[in-house]
Formats: C-alpha cells, sequence, structure tokens
C-alpha cells in the first residue's frame, strides 16, 4: 500500500472516532509500528492530526490544542445535534461527556430552561459555560485529567458521580455495535462512562452513522443499556433497523 493511501485510512479512523491507537492502525494498514509511527509523525508535522502518547488525535477532538479545529463531518453533527436537543425539558440534570458531537450540542443549548449540567470532560466544562443561561450551572466532575481524552479518570471522580442522578446521560461514544455493545479504547474511560451510565436515567448516543458497526477493546455497555440512538440519518434508514429491532429509540 502507498503511503499517500496509508495517510487517508489513518486520517480517516481518526477523523471518524476521534482518537485511535499505533498498535490498532498498524493492524488495520498490516504493516509495521514503526512504519505506523512515522505516518503519524508526518501527519501531525503537516498539522493532519495531533499525535499523542500511543496514537493519535483529530485535531477538532482537542479543541484548546491551539491548532485550527478543523471539525470532521461537522453537518452531520449539526443535524444530529439538533435532534439532540429535542431531548432537553425543563429543569434536567444533564450528564453530558466530550465528544466533538457533544460539543456541538453545547453550542445549542436552549436559553429559555433551567438546567443542570454535570461533566468530567473539561472541554465541555468550558464549552457549557461559554453557551448556556445565566439559570443553568455547569458543575465539573473533578479528578485525574486523561491528558489524551481530556476526561476526568479514576476514583475520586467516579465517587463524585455516584452522588448524581442524571435524568439525561449523553454519552459520547467511539464505537457502537448491536452484537458488542459500546466500546471504548482506553480502560480508564471505560470504566468512567460505565459510572455515567450507572447514574442516569436515560443515555442518549449522539453519533456520525460511520461509527455503527465498529467496536474497540474495553466494554462499556451492552446495546441494551442505550436509550435512545441519534445519529443523521432517517430513523427509517435501513442501516439502522438493527437498532430498532433492539427497541432502541432512534432519532
Amino acid at each position: 500500500m502507498k503511503k499517500q493511501q496509508r495517510h487517508q485510512i489513518i486520517l480517516n479512523e481518526v477523523n471518524i472516532h476521534n482518537r485511535i491507537l499505533l498498535t490498532d492502525l498498524a493492524g488495520i494498514l498490516n504493516v509495521s509500528m514503526d512504519t505506523v509511527r512515522r505516518d503519524v509523525k508526518e501527519l501531525d508535522d503537516l498539522k493532519s492530526l495531533r499525535k499523542v502518547h500511543g496514537g493519535a488525535v483529530s485535531n477538532g477532538f482537542n479543541i484548546y490544542s491551539g491548532r485550527n479545529r478543523e471539525v470532521y463531518e461537522l453537518e452531520s453533527k449539526t443535524v444530529i445535534a439538533k435532534k439532540g436537543i429535542s431531548l432537553l425539558k425543563n429543569g434536567d440534570a444533564v450528564l453530558m461527556s466530550g465528544g466533538s458531537t457533544n460539543i456541538e450540542l453545547a453550542k445549542m443549548i436552549p436559553q429559555n430552561m433551567s438546567l443542570t449540567f454535570f461533566t468530567p470532560s473539561l472541554p465541555m466544562a468550558i464549552e457549557l459555560l461559554n453557551n448556556v443561561s445565566e439559570n443553568d450551572e455547569v458543575i465539573f466532575i473533578g479528578g485525574k485529567l486523561s491528558r489524551s481524552s481530556q476526561l476526568t479518570v479514576g476514583g475520586s471522580s467516579i465517587d463524585m458521580l455516584s452522588e448524581v442522578n442524571a435524568d439525561i446521560c449523553f454519552l459520547g461514544t467511539g464505537w457502537l455495535d448491536v452484537n458488542e455493545g459500546i466500546t471504548a479504547i482506553d480502560w480508564e474511560i471505560a470504566q468512567m462512562k460505565k459510572a455515567m451510565i450507572k447514574t442516569s436515567k436515560k443515555i442518549v448516543s449522539l453519533t456520525i452513522s460511520e461509527k455503527l458497526n465498529t467496536h474497540n477493546k474495553f466494554k462499556i455497555c451492552d446495546i441494551d443499556g442505550l436509550t435512545t440512538l441519534v445519529t443523521e440519518l432517517p430513523p427509517k434508514d435501513k442501516l439502522l433497523k438493527k437498532y430498532h429491532d433492539k427497541n432502541i429509540e432512534i432519532l
């Protein structure tokens, strides 16, 4: 496979999932780790993505990276965010993880609702503070910050989450599959998101359709742990049928 083709595949994987491991890329491309490292470094030098320890993240994933933010499939994510807003009710306690689609939803928060937001995501906390009304509250779930995801992880943040009783949780999902459920690239992130699910009445995934039918190493929950799936597709699209069949609400 030519280098240009490898670069395009790497960018596609990073843009779809926001973060990807070098080991996963080596398997997808069927090349050595040294080759993948060189490719990712070259793409980082070009500012096409950001190289992190053991992998890479998209420029759009880290909104405070100092680079121009390029949101992959922005039009689709805007459609998804508009659908997601319709799920909010006045007075809700809203739990939100990070992710580029959730960030787009945060930009659209209605100004005429009294909402309480909880988030373990540093970028999300800042985005919410910049967009919500004076009637809303934003509470940051503190703890050790994961450098790659800018999400708090570990026992202290999970303990704090145990005291939250959220009406709705917008759970950032990188990988989602009917058989494998919702999975994550990182064990600590998976544990944090499990805790988010445990403390919430309704679990919503805002995701572009390219993430459907993909999975990674660490299990967050089975697919029936999801209440609502929101994509840019029409609810009756054939790609969503098997999710319909699992009695998941589709928007």
